[in-house]
């Protein structure tokens, strides 16, 4: 998939995915959400202090691998960017 032809969620969307309220664990990087379920790192929808149904790009800075290893989960969707009031 194109990440272009992606749905995209609201990020009130992707906080229902967070491995509590719904089977699916998503986490978002960099506007791309990915299906992180299949991962045993990722059980009960949280990680080393992160929790799933959230953007993550903030906390990724301090994470201690790189961001090759969200090629291993299926991008499901895009993040709708969130609208800044003026």
């Amino acid at each position: 998939h194109c990440v272009n032809e992606l749905p995209t969620y609201t990020a009130s969307q992707l906080a229902l995915r967070n491995g509590q309220d719904r089977e699916e664990i998503w986490v978002a990087y960099c506007g791309t959400i990915y299906d992180v379920s299949s991962s045993r790192m990722w059980r009960e929808g949280r990680h080393y202090g992160n929790f799933a149904g959230q953007d993550l790009t903030q906390e990724f800075e301090d994470a201690p691998h790189g961001e090759r290893v969200f090629k291993r989960f299926k991008a499901v969707g895009r993040l709708q960017p969130v609208l800044k009031r003026s």
